[in-house]
């Protein structure tokens, strides 16, 4: 059976549920790792210096923008040459060794 490269291409897209899944998953991540650190605190505090909260809104939602496409597109190129479990190695490997240097740190 010969298959064009629309009916290969449509039966490998994602799902709509795997989309909303893969979205959810990584909103609430995102959210809950966002949430107290000084990216926040940063933001609270320039809206009170500036008694302007929708620029600081704006500029500090287009940085986390600009930086999550960054993310994403690094990410995708990492994918496209790298294989997935030596991903995760590195990036255990590279939170290990910054969990070291914060423990190393703190005791001196």
């Amino acid at each position: 059976m010969d298959y064009s490269e629309s009916a290969i291409a449509a039966a490998s897209a994602p799902k709509p549920l795997k989309i909303w899944a893969i979205f959810a998953s990584t909103f609430v991540t995102i959210f809950l790792a966002e949430m107290g650190d000084k990216t926040q605190v940063t933001t609270l505090l320039m809206t009170a210096e500036s008694h302007n909260p929708w620029v600081v809104f704006v500029g500090a939602g287009s940085a986390l923008i600009t930086t999550s496409l960054l993310g994403v597109l690094v990410g995708r190129w990492l994918a496209s040459h790298i294989q997935p479990k030596t991903l995760e190695r590195a990036a255990g490997i590279t939170l290990l060794f910054i969990s070291v240097l914060l423990f190393w740190e703190i005791l001196h």
